[in-house]
């Protein structure tokens, strides 16, 4: 046990004697070594994860298919460069290896950036943008409207996704009468393309809902590549039910968000963009609702000023039927000062035509016994027996027939001669 004890003793007194240090010089010391060891150089990779903080430094990760690190490009030192960066493109940083002593991270502070080209998946995102916008799958005119009021929305995401919660949320917070219905699949991976494209396939094929939403949140170029897929694209456009898309960050765009009827920011940006907001609804029913009782209330008004004003010409029947008797009085004293002065013109006009009557009636006949004396002697002219009273006579065969040639006549007919008084019968002995 005094050997035990004795060890102990000693242990605490070589423990004593190393130096203890604070994290802070450490970190100091690791980032020095770094900074000695490794002087400014100039590195390659891809970028991903850039942003621009709202003090105009820049931070991104540079990446390889090994190995990446975060990078940090300074506000004074950005201004410098002349061109964005941006996701997927393959740069060479000119750096410095160094430590941010805050976070114990390794990092490296950028003092310039040069593009170096385009990282290979994004040069496949290029391709295929391309490809698909030439046959005319981002065609604006073929996107389909949003339900304005749908019932229940269809959310296309993994069950695991913080991007769910915050649509589901979102749809609860605007309008609670709006039904969800979750598909699962995996946005992530080697199968995440497929997953998608299948589920998109049934979820139009059992039209339970007026909506779609295809989500996740942000996250580096692979992350996302399951929406920069051919068949997410293709299956969006084939799908009968409207896609709205809110894939990562607001500077996120795949392919999906082109071939989608609506691209939204962020997941909680799309939820928002197919849920009516409960009380933007409700004030406008109730502006509505104001609107058909003003309308009410005119049209109860025009009606009760209609009324009045038929009031004012509604008569009594003893009233009305006293003014129409008056009336029948005023029209049988007209009809009866009109019925003589029509008697009067009638007797008036009666002796006029009596007169002219009896005047023309007096010359008529003058007339008319002038032009028969006429006729008279004219006809006495033409009377036969006038004639035959001069000394004519009138021949007929036996027949009737008068004679006005002696050819027509044979030798031995009787004939028969009417003088002017009585006649005489004899027979032909001879013509000529």
């Amino acid at each position: 046990m005094p050997s035990t004890q004795d060890d102990s003793v000693g242990l605490r007194d070589g423990w004593s004697s190393t130096p203890v240090i604070a994290i802070s010089e450490l970190v100091r010391s690791v980032r020095d070594a770094l900074e000695h060891r490794f002087p400014l150089m100039w590195v390659s990779g891809e970028i991903s994860n850039f942003t621009r903080a709202a003090s105009g430094h820049c931070y991104f990760t540079l990446k390889d298919s090994q190995a990446q690190a975060r990078c940090v490009l300074f506000r004074n030192r950005a201004q410098l460069l002349g061109w964005q960066p941006d996701n997927g493109v393959k740069v060479e940083v000119r750096a410095l290896v160094t430590m941010y002593e805050a976070r114990g991270e390794f990092q490296l502070n950028a003092e310039t950036i040069r593009r170096a080209g385009l990282g290979p998946l994004f040069e496949k995102f290029l391709r295929l943008k391309e490809k698909l916008e030439r046959e005319g799958l981002f065609d604006p005119a073929a996107k389909r409207p949003l339900p304005e009021y749908p019932r229940t929305v269809g959310v296309i995401t993994s069950l695991s996704a913080a991007a769910l919660l915050d649509i589901l949320t979102t749809l609860k917070r605007r309008n609670p009468a709006i039904g969800a219905i979750v598909y699962p699949v995996a946005v992530q991976g080697d199968d995440a393309a497929a997953q998608i494209a299948a589920m998109l396939a049934r979820a139009g094929t059992r039209a339970e809902c007026d909506v779609l939403l295809l989500a996740r949140g942000g996250g580096s170029i692979e992350d996302l590549w399951a929406f920069n897929e051919e068949a997410v694209a293709r299956a969006i456009r084939a799908c009968a039910i409207p896609v709205v898309t809110g894939v990562g960050h607001e500077t996120d765009f795949t392919i999906a968000d082109f071939a989608a009827d609506l691209r939204a920011p962020t997941p909680t940006a799309a939820a928002e963009s197919v849920s009516p907001e409960r009380a933007r609804l409700a004030a406008g029913v109730e502006q509505l609702a104001l609107r058909a009782q003003r309308a009410i209330l005119r049209a109860v008004e025009d009606q009760m000023q209609r009324v009045d004003f038929l009031a004012r010409r509604l008569v009594h029947p003893r009233e009305r039927l006293a003014a129409h008797a008056r009336l029948l009085t005023q029209l049988e004293a007209r009809l009866a000062a009109a019925s003589g002065r029509v008697v009067e013109s009638a007797r008036w006009r009666l002796a006029e035509l009596l007169r002219s009557l009896g005047y023309g009636s007096e010359r008529r006949l003058a007339r008319t016994q002038e032009r028969v004396t006429r006729l008279a002697a004219t006809l006495g002219n033409l009377d036969p027996a006038a004639v035959l009273a001069r000394g004519y006579s009138i021949t007929r065969a036996a027949d009737g027939s008068v004679l006005r040639e002696a050819s027509r006549i044979e030798v031995g007919a009787s004939i028969s001669t009417t003088l002017a008084r009585g006649f005489i019968e004899s027979q032909v002995r001879r013509r000529g």
